[in-house]
């Protein structure tokens, strides 16, 4: 299952709610939402910073990660990031294909 990486910033009214509810409560929370969804929470942590969340997660495919960053974010309580993590040996393969490419101006 494609993995990704996870950055989120909470605005006024996600943090008011994170304040009240605290962070197990919210961690319980979005893991119950990634499983729901066929997916899996691998990490998640609070930061300080830019980001106020980091986590990774995998799911089935990456439509549901989509459908997922959609709901997240149509909240207005969380500003959620969702990058796409490529392991190791996918780039192997990725180094192997053959692409032909001509860079601007040659």
């Amino acid at each position: 299952m494609p993995m990704y990486l996870w950055r989120a910033s909470y605005a006024a009214e996600g943090a008011k709610g994170l304040l009240k509810d605290g962070g197990t409560k919210r961690r319980d929370a979005v893991k119950k939402m990634i499983e729901s969804a066929g997916g899996k929470l691998h990490s998640f942590h609070f930061a300080l910073g830019t980001d106020d969340v980091v986590g990774i997660a995998e799911f089935p495919d990456t439509a549901t990660a989509a459908a997922l960053s959609l709901v997240v974010n149509a909240s207005g309580a969380v500003n959620l990031h969702s990058t796409l993590l490529i392991s190791p040996e996918e780039i192997d393969a990725a180094a192997k294909k053959a692409i032909k490419y001509t860079p601007p101006g040659s």
